[in-house]
C-alpha cells in the first residue's frame, strides 16, 4: 500500500506511547544541551565584546565559569540524549518485531502461501534496523529544533526584531524548506531501493537453498550473472540517492552562509543607523552561526528519510494486511464426534477448485480421498483447518460450523500432515515435540514408533539429539515425512488430516505407518489423501474428488 510519508510518520510516531515519557525526557535534555553548546560561543563573543571596551555587567571570571558549566553540561546532556534516544528506539525496535511476528502467525498460513520469503526476512531484519533512524534521529530532533529555534529568536528579539525574524526564516529554511524540497526531489527511490534490496535478498536465499541443482546443472554463471545485474540495478539507485545527499549537504552550507552573511549585514545597517550597537551586531550574528546545529539534523533527515519511510510502509504493509481467517477466541469449544462438508465451494482468485462439493466422515472411521492432482484435495482439508475460509457452504465439526468454534479448541482437536514436511534447526526430539511441548520421553518414543521411525533415530550416533540441520539437510524424505507423521501421533488428536503421508515411503515403512493408523481408528478419525492403492485398503471409505466434485 502507498502511504504519504505524513501518514507513515504519524503511524510511526504513534508507536512511542509506550515510552513517551523517555521521549519527553530526551527532548528537555537535547534542548538543554544545544542551548549549553550554543552559548558556548554567544559568552565567547560577550568576552570578546567585553575586552573591547563594551558595558557587560559580568566579570570575565564568571564569564569563564559559564564557559566551563555550559561545556561540562552539554558534554553530559549530549550523552544523556543519545542514551536516552537510542534507548527509545532499540525498545521500540523490539516491540515492532513483536508485533510483525504476531501479525505473521495471524496472516499464516493462507496470506503467506506464495509469499517472497527472502523480501520478508528483509523487512523483519534491514527494514525494521532502519527504523531506528527514525526513532533515534528523528522524532525528538524535530521537537528539539522547533523549541530551540523558539529560544534563540526571543533571545534575538532583544536586540532587535528585526534579528528574530532573520533567524526564524533562517531556521524554517534549513529545517523545513530544504528537507522537503530534497525529500520531494528524491522522489520514490527509497521505495525502490528497499523492493530491490528485498528481491535481492529473495534471490540470494532461492540462490542457497538450490545450491545443489545449480552445481549439478551447471547454471551458476547464469545465477552469478543475474545476482551481479540485480546488485547493479540497486547500486544506480543508491549512488543516486547519495548525489541527492551531497546536494543536500551543499545546499544546506550555501543558505546558512546566506542567512548567516544576511544577518551581519543587518547588523552593520542597524549600527550605522544607531539602532543597535557594536555588541548588538557581534552577538546577534555570533549567536545565527552557532544556532544551526538543530536545523542542520532537521535538513540532513531529507536525504535519508525517503529510504526510512519507504522501509516504514513496508513494515506497516505487514501490520495492516487483514488475515484470510481471523483468530476465534470468544465462541465454543466443542468434543469431536464427526465432521462433514455442506455444499462446499471455494476458489484460488478466479480459479474454481471446488464446487459443490459434499463429504460426511463419521467419528472413528478412516476416509480415503482419491482424485488427480489439482483437483482440490489438498485444500479440502485446509479448508477443515480453516486455514483458508470455505466461500460457499459449511465445513462442520460436531456439527458446528467451525467459524463457531475457538480456534485453540479446533487446533487441538486436529492433526494435520502435511505433503512437505518442515523442520527447525534443532535436534530431532525437539522437532518432534513441537506438537505437544510437555511431552515425556516416553511419549516421544511411542510416536515415533508409530512412524517406523524410532529405529532409525536409535542408529544415530546422537540418537534423538541429533541435529537435522538447516530445513532437516541431513535427512531423507521419507525420514522429515516420518517425523511429521511422529508430531501427528503424538499431538494425539482425535481427528488427524494426512495429506500424501506415505507418498516418500518404501513398502516396509508404509506398512508399519499404515497398520498404526489402523489400530488408532479405534479411537481417532482419519481422513488419508493419497494417490496409492496400497494406502488406500486401509480406508473404511474411499471417495474419489473430480474437477472439485465428490463422487
Amino acid at each position: 500500500m502507498k502511504r504519504s510519508g505524513f501518514n507513515i510518520m504519524t503511524r510511526l510516531i504513534g508507536l512511542v506511547k509506550p515510552l513517551a515519557l523517555y521521549m519527553i525526557l530526551a527532548i528537555i535534555m537535547g534542548l538543554i544541551g544545544h542551548l549549553c553548546a550554543s552559548f558556548i560561543t554567544i559568552f565567547g563573543a560577550v568576552a570578546v565584546t567585553k575586552a573591547l571596551g563594551s558595558d557587560i555587567a559580568l566579570s570575565f571570571g564568571v564569564i569563564t565559569l559559564c564557559l566551563i558549566v555550559f561545556a561540562v553540561v552539554r558534554g553530559l546532556l549530549r550523552y544523556a540524549e543519545q542514551s536516552c534516544n537510542h534507548f527509545i528506539a532499540f525498545k521500540l525496535l523490539a516491540l515492532i518485531r513483536d508485533r510483525v511476528f504476531f501479525a505473521l502467525r495471524r496472516l499464516c498460513p493462507a496470506k503467506l502461501e506464495g509469499r517472497d520469503k527472502g523480501d520478508l526476512i528483509s523487512v523483519i531484519t534491514s527494514d525494521i534496523e532502519l527504523l531506528e533512524v527514525f526513532y533515534a534521529h528523528t522524532i525528538s530532533p524535530i521537537a528539539i529544533a522547533v523549541l530551540f529555534t523558539l529560544c534563540i529568536c526571543g533571545f534575538l528579539f532583544f536586540y532587535s526584531p528585526v534579528f528574530a525574524l532573520i533567524a526564524l526564516l533562517a531556521h524554517f529554511t534549513v529545517g523545513v524548506i530544504i528537507p522537503l524540497f530534497i525529500s520531494k526531489m528524491s522522489g520514490d527511490d527509497g521505495q525502490k531501493f528497499r523492493d530491490k534490496s528485498g528481491n535481492i535478498s529473495s534471490f540470494i536465499l532461492d540462490s542457497l537453498r538450490g545450491l545443489n541443482e545449480i552445481i549439478q546443472y551447471g547454471v551458476g554463471k547464469s545465477r552469478l550473472k543475474k545476482m551481479t545485474e540485480l546488485t547493479k540495478d540497486v547500486s544506480v539507485d543508491e549512488e543516486r540517492m547519495k548525489k541527492v545527499t551531497g546536494r543536500n549537504i551543499a545546499l544546506t552550507n550555501s543558505v546558512i552562509l546566506i542567512f548567516d552573511l544576511t544577518m551581519l549585514f543587518t547588523a552593520v545597517y542597524l549600527y550605522t543607523k544607531g539602532n543597535v550597537d557594536f555588541k548588538g551586531v557581534l552577538i546577534s550574528t555570533v549567536t545565527l552561526i552557532s544556532s544551526f546545529g538543530p536545523a542542520v539534523a532537521l535538513a540532513n533527515l531529507g536525504s535519508t528519510l525517503q529510504n526510512t519511510f519507504a522501509a516504514g510502509n513496508r513494515v506497516l504493509d505487514i501490520l495492516d494486511e487483514e488475515p484470510v481467517t481471523e483468530e476465534i477466541t470468544d465462541k465454543n469449544n466443542v468434543t469431536f464426534s464427526g465432521a462433514k462438508a455442506e455444499n462446499v465451494s471455494f476458489s484460488y482468485g478466479n480459479e474454481q477448485i471446488l464446487s459443490n462439493l459434499s463429504l460426511e466422515i463419521p467419528k472413528d472411521k478412516i476416509i480415503g480421498i482419491v482424485g488427480r492432482s489439482g483437483s482440490g484435495k489438498s485444500t479440502l482439508l485446509k479448508l477443515f483447518m480453516r486455514f483458508w475460509a470455505v466461500q460457499k457452504g459449511e465445513v462442520k465439526i460436531s456439527d458446528e460450523n467451525i467459524d463457531s468454534i475457538n480456534t485453540k479448541n479446533l487446533r487441538e482437536i486436529e492433526s494435520f500432515v502435511t505433503q512437505e514436511t518442515h523442520l527447525f534447526k534443532d535436534s530431532i526430539k525437539n522437532n518432534i515435540k513441537i506438537a505437544k511441548l510437555t511431552a515425556t520421553d516416553e511419549e516421544i518414543v511411542t510416536a515415533c514408533k508409530k512412524a517406523s521411525l524410532h529405529d532409525f533415530i536409535e542408529s544415530l550416533p546422537d540418537g534423538y539429539d541429533t541435529d537435522v540441520g538447516e530445513l532437516g539437510d541431513t535427512l531423507s524424505g521419507g525420514e522429515k515425512q516420518r517425523i511429521g507423521l511422529a508430531r501427528a501421533f503424538l499431538h494425539d488428536a482425535p481427528f488427524m488430516l494426512l495429506d500424501e503421508p506415505t507418498s516418500n515411503l518404501d513398502s516396509l515403512n508404509e506398512a508399519v505407518i499404515l497398520k498404526s493408523l489402523k489400530e488408532e481408528s479405534k479411537n481417532k478419525t482419519t481422513v488419508l489423501v493419497s494417490h496409492r492403492e496400497s494406502t488406500m485398503r486401509i480406508a473404511d471409505k474411499v471417495y474419489c474428488v473430480e474437477h472439485g466434485r465428490m463422487s
